[in-house]
């Protein structure tokens, strides 16, 4: 297998943290829930950043993951990785290319491999129904402890949705204040129409300084000032509930 080397920043203790807790919820959710597909509502919203730190902090308990860029529109993973050598993809795989243990890269931390996207193709959606990527998840169900999947944002592109009709659970990461509430429940029911439970919600780029996020972050409030935006209409807007946490961090897991 080729190897790759991992070049991302460590993170500070309050983000490590943070992910210690959703490595630690996603634990609870049962062994079962092997292949997770991580996806978001628009681009941009730091999934698979989130996704590659979740995958590092199960490493580090002892888990061994696969990692699988399944973004073969605009992948951006690679870009945390340094690459010496030409490597096969994703694509590469499901199109007849080649054989599956020639697109599994060995990274430089102990059981982290991933796969990824490859070559951008024309027809990403019908390469990622086929009986291939079927097969690709059982070998990872053999082989490994979790499969974490980074997928095309569902709200963009159907990609997601195909996805995760053959894996055990999803999770939605959510840039917090960007998206209207009503956007993120017909996510949500997308990926329940294709079978796939949701195991919770994801939020990214949270600021440590404000403590509204750790009190109810879904309210209407944030519906009516997105939803006039995205076209989803107005709402009334609804105070908060106070409750109040010692502890601050960048993400947060609103459990499904």
């Amino acid at each position: 297998m080729p190897k790759v080397k991992l070049n991302v920043e460590e993170l500070d203790y309050a983000s490590d943290e943070a992910y210690k807790s959703l490595r630690t919820n996603l634990r609870f959710c049962g062994e079962e829930k092997k292949a997770i597909v991580l996806t978001s509502c628009t681009p941009n919203e730091g999934k698979s950043t989130v996704a590659l730190y979740l995958a590092m902090s199960l490493v580090q308990s002892g888990k061994k993951v696969l990692l699988l860029d399944t973004d073969m529109r605009k992948s951006v993973l690679i870009g945390n990785f340094t690459v010496t050598e030409e490597l096969m993809g994703l694509s590469h795989f499901l199109s007849g290319q080649t054989h599956l243990l020639d697109v599994i890269c060995n990274t430089d931390v102990e059981n982290l491999d991933i796969i990824f996207s490859g070559p951008f193709p024309p027809n990403p959606a019908e390469l990622l129904e086929k009986p291939a990527f079927s097969a690709l998840l059982e070998y990872g169900r053999e082989n490994y402890d979790y499969i974490l999947i980074d997928s095309p944002p569902l709200g963009s592109v159907i990609d997601g949705a195909i996805i995760a009709q053959k894996c055990d659970a999803a999770v939605i990461v959510l840039e917090v204040e960007t998206i209207s509430y009503r956007f993120v429940l017909e996510v949500k029911d997308q990926l329940e129409k294709s079978g796939c439970p949701v195991l919770g919600v994801i939020l990214n780029k949270v600021d440590l300084r404000d403590r509204k996020y750790y009190s109810y972050y879904y309210s209407k409030k944030y519906g009516r000032h997105y939803g006039e935006y995205y076209g989803y209409g107005n709402y009334k807007e609804e105070k908060p509930r106070k409750r109040t946490r010692k502890r601050r961090r960048n993400i947060k897991w609103v459990k499904g």
